[in-house]
């Protein structure tokens, strides 16, 4: 199983960036997705997931409207558009993958890549 993230990057306050995350090794049209985050000196938090047809989106307080999650099922490819980032979006962003139907929190995501390096700057 293998997911690797990329897409992340130098931007500056109020820019956007795409992440991507491209999953193998996994039936990727049957699993739940999702983001999280590691900001410098902070634990990891929750970003963003999906179920596997989208119909389930689900985002914290400080993305929600700005982020948007998507997934190519087609593609085995997880997607995050960050837009109107602030200098608190900063963080090495990771993408995890679920099997259950209904992960509640981090310890449900069984696998995780090995991140993506997202600075924001004034």
């Amino acid at each position: 199983v293998t997911l690797v993230e990329s897409g992340g990057g130098l931007e500056q306050v109020g820019g956007s960036l795409k992440l991507s995350c491209s999953a193998s090794g996994l039936p990727f049209d049957i699993i739940y997705m999702a983001w999280f985050r590691q900001p410098p000196g902070k634990e990891p938090e929750f970003v963003s997931a999906m179920n596997r047809d989208g119909t389930t989106l689900q985002y914290s307080d400080s993305v929600k409207d700005r982020f948007t999650i998507s997934r190519d099922n087609a593609k085995n490819t997880l997607f995050l558009q960050m837009n109107n980032l602030n200098a608190e979006d900063t963080a090495v962003y990771f993408c995890a993958a679920s099997l259950l139907a209904r992960p509640k929190d981090r310890g449900d995501y069984r696998y995780f890549g090995q991140g993506t390096q997202v600075t924001v700057s004034a």
